[in-house]
């Protein structure tokens, strides 16, 4: 069995919507950045809300921008992919770390590269591993096509696994470090597009 152990915060009452920016601060703190939720969110996150044209909403690319305020659990807050996430680590970590976009990376590559090295993995998958369901569509501000946000997305700190399980800092709900199913993981992994980011040490190169 392999367990890193890491900060633990919750988000369940602060930051309803923040699943991505938790499990983030969680990294940056077990790898000793002093830093709060609130700084980042407030001075990293990239966010944007949602614009009506002609009566017609039009929504950011989750890729690029935190989806309304992970302050808040209301029909304009969703969330994030691994590209906001990205560009929020930039200026934070850039000068000690190679910030990776993991996005389709084998389980087993995700815990040689990182795990076995102690290095916990920024994780998509689903809220309490429930199964993806469509969720709303809007038209993207960047481009004007159509796109389809999933419904039960969350995010979650990849910090160890054993032969059946693979092991979280899920900040859902004060669940702390828990463990759930491989081969549920991996589906509902799979399920919001296999999304990971990882962080490599610069000296370890």
């Amino acid at each position: 069995m392999k367990l890193i152990s890491v900060p633990y915060i919750d988000q369940t009452k602060k930051y309803p919507t923040g699943c991505e920016s938790i499990s983030t601060v969680m990294l940056l703190q077990y790898l000793g950045y002093k830093i709060t939720p609130e700084t980042f969110i407030n001075q990293y996150l990239p966010r944007k809300d949602f614009e009506l044209h002609d009566g017609v909403p039009f929504g950011p690319d989750p890729q690029d921008f935190f989806i309304g305020s992970p302050y808040n659990n209301d029909k304009g807050s969703y969330g994030c992919y691994t590209g906001a996430i990205i560009r929020a680590l930039t200026p934070i970590v850039s000068k000690d770390y190679i910030i990776r976009d993991e996005t389709g990376t084998p389980m087993s590559k995700l815990i040689t590269s990182y795990l076995d090295k102690d290095m916990p993995v920024i994780f998509w998958a689903t809220l309490n591993m429930l199964e993806s369901i469509p969720g709303p569509t809007w038209k993207l501000l960047s481009t004007g096509e159509d796109f389809t946000w999933k419904n039960n997305l969350h995010c979650l700190l990849l910090v160890g696994y054993d032969e059946e399980n693979y092991y979280f800092n899920d900040p859902w709900e004060n669940h702390g470090c828990i463990g759930y199913s491989k081969i549920l993981v991996e589906m509902r992994h799979i399920e919001q597009y296999a999304m990971a980011v990882g962080l490599i040490r610069k000296d370890s190169i």
